[in-house]
């Protein structure tokens, strides 16, 4: 006896299957335990063993704001986090009318932050002599 392969059934109502939205260069708050911390920036890997992330404690976001519309130089750090640590990870998006930290920092800065903290990092990695 043979079984004929089925094809795949999908519900008239069931939602669209989405792949996983936390991609590098997404930006995300990370939610951390022992020690409780909470970090905004742009994801740079998602592994099973935990999270490389390019960005800052959230308590030091309007700080660099400021930095970045005075043209100061800042480092956001460039950090791993065991998965053991990682209570929550969320994509930063907007909460109805309330804009996410992305959308804010791109209003007052005019800039796309991912683009900013990766930029800086890759300036602190390859010094200019060396960028050809």
């Amino acid at each position: 006896m043979t079984i004929d392969a089925v094809p795949e059934v999908r519900q008239p109502d069931a939602p669209p299957a989405y792949g996983n939205p936390f991609q590098a260069g997404t930006m995300a708050v990370v939610t951390l335990g022992n020690p409780r911390e909470k970090f905004w920036g742009a994801i740079l890997t998602l592994s099973a063993e935990g999270l490389s992330l390019c960005g800052i404690e959230l308590a030091s976001f309007d700080d660099l704001v400021s930095m970045v519309n005075e043209h100061e130089p800042f480092s956001p750090g460039v950090v791993f986090f065991p998965m053991h640590r990682v209570e929550r990870m969320e994509l930063d998006l907007a909460d109805g009318n309330i804009p996410s930290l992305g959308q804010r920092f791109a209003a007052k800065t005019g800039l796309n932050p991912a683009a900013v903290l990766v930029r800086s990092i890759e300036a602190h990695l390859h010094p200019p002599e060396e960028r050809k």
